[in-house]
């Protein structure tokens, strides 16, 4: 079975899947970049090589959602998934069901950072970056390797708002529902919180290794993955468009995004109005 560990992008989650690789697929907690690599993404298009499907066609794969899964949970194996997906139905397929997932830990992130952060990893503009938020039909795709495998990596992430409600208010599979803030100031409690959430789902009857969650929350430390991404890089930073012989740093601010500090005046009562409820809702704003 599936535990997904989902976002929006730009909002935490590899950080939040470096820790739990750390926690539960080494043996002394010590984040390694090999046991980040045991929690794969889905939908990418390994997972629909036994589907025949148009390349050429944006979502022609979600066809196969539910009977990829299947496959994946054959050896019937507790597996945990990073997605953008947003949850639902979608075009009349469902992005996954109660028998292949059996929960989901989903991280959101102030709307506003997450603008800042997506400028830097898309490189986009303050318009641009902003209607990529708003646009309820959006999606994602490796654009380094379309002309080969064209919509193979087709992710249905819908706009900022939709993708964190679609998981939020869905009633099918248990859900913890995270704010990246709160993992920063308070790693620890949070990670343990986590890890509780796991088990109790799977049913395991083991307690807390608190010296290995203590280490795993002390190596995939922002500062410590960054560094160690300044000094071996990282798999799975993308190349930049502008400088074709460079990647964009995947570890670039983190903690230390502050839109308030970033953004000019206009967008920021731009996205201060577009986000109002949902602020509110959060508990980002009063």
């Amino acid at each position: 079975m599936i535990i997904w560990i989902a976002s929006y992008p730009k909002s935490g989650n590899t950080w939040l899947r470096a820790l739990i690789s750390a926690y539960y697929y080494t043996d002394d907690g010590i984040y390694k970049e090999s046991a980040l690599k045991k929690i794969d993404q889905f939908p990418t298009r390994k997972y629909f090589e036994n589907f025949t499907y148009d390349k050429q066609k944006a979502g022609d794969t979600i066809r196969y959602w539910i009977d990829a899964q299947k496959i994946i949970n054959q050896d019937k194996k507790l597996k945990f998934f990073k997605t953008h997906n947003a949850f639902g139905f979608i075009n009349g397929y469902n992005f996954t069901d109660t028998q292949n997932s059996i929960g989901c830990v989903y991280i959101v992130r102030d709307p506003r950072n997450v603008f800042t952060s997506l400028k830097n990893h898309y490189e986009m503009d303050d318009e641009k970056a902003f209607n990529w938020m708003q646009n309820e039909k959006n999606f994602i795709y490796d654009v380094e390797q379309f002309s080969e495998f064209g919509y193979s990596d087709f992710q249905f992430i819908s706009s900022w708002k939709l993708n964190y409600q679609s998981w939020k208010l869905q009633k099918k599979i248990p859900l913890k529902f995270i704010k990246y803030e709160d993992l920063v100031n308070q790693t620890y409690s949070v990670a343990s919180e986590i890890v509780e959430f796991i088990n109790k789902i799977v049913m395991s009857p083991n307690k807390i290794i608190k010296n290995k969650l203590k280490n795993a929350v002390q190596s995939t430390s922002f500062d410590k993955l960054k560094k160690k991404e300044e000094k071996e890089g990282f798999s799975e930073a993308v190349s930049s468009h502008k400088h074709n012989d460079k990647k964009i740093t995947f570890f670039n601010l983190g903690p230390k995004n502050r839109w308030n500090e970033l953004l000019s005046n206009d967008f920021k009562i731009k996205l201060n109005n577009t986000f109002k409820k949902n602020l509110k809702e959060l508990s980002y704003e009063k």
